[in-house]
């Protein structure tokens, strides 16, 4: 039987960045995390800038302030690229429009949808809800009419419209079609069945 031989990793760990952001996400200045923690402001500044590595015993005491599990800090971030191309097809329910998944279908945190839309496409004729607390439409080109029960919005390319999903309305494209991307936070509906 071969031994195997452990071999330390040579990639750097960074976990500075990941402590400066919860502490700033806390308002808390390094003056006041050095008071609650008994560690000089120099040698938190240095962790915080990966020029220096915490003893054990230290980072657990600066994760207690800090209010972050330790285990937080060596996670890598989970990423998910959805090609435009490649992106689902999906209806909600428009005429005269392509709309494309564009958020990873297991996302539920949020939603984004990429609409392409025809000449005088529209989401419906009726008004409609989305079942998310917010909902955001974003006009990358063309001219679009959002409708609501009291009002209409003109937009145009560059516009972002935010408003309440369960706010009933609707949306028509004007004569030269619209390229649309629509945000759902929370994520409307799960996208992986």
């Amino acid at each position: 039987m071969r031994s195997i031989h452990a071999h330390a990793s040579d990639t750097e760990l960074r976990i500075g960045a990941k402590l400066r952001s919860a502490r700033n996400a806390q308002h808390m200045t390094i003056e006041q995390l050095a008071t609650a923690t008994g560690l000089s402001k120099s040698f938190i500044s240095r962790v915080e800038n990966d020029s220096t590595s915490p003893s054990i015993t230290t980072l657990v005491q600066l994760c207690q302030v800090l209010s972050v599990p330790v285990g937080e800090l060596f996670t890598e971030t989970k990423t998910t690229l959805v090609k435009l191309d490649t992106a689902p097809l999906i209806n909600l329910g428009g005429q005269n429009v392509v709309e494309r998944l564009i958020s990873g279908r297991e996302e539920n945190r949020a939603q984004m949808i990429r609409s392409t839309a025809e000449p005088h496409a529209h989401g419906g004729e009726r008004l409609y809800t989305i079942s998310s607390e917010l909902e955001m439409m974003h006009v990358v080109t063309g001219r679009v009419t959002v409708t609501f029960a009291s009002h209409e919005v003109e937009m145009q390319a560059g516009d972002t419209l935010s408003f309440n999903g369960r706010e009933p309305h609707t949306w028509r494209a004007h004569e030269e079609g619209a390229e649309l991307v629509w945000t759902l936070i929370p994520a409307a509906w799960s996208g992986s069945a």
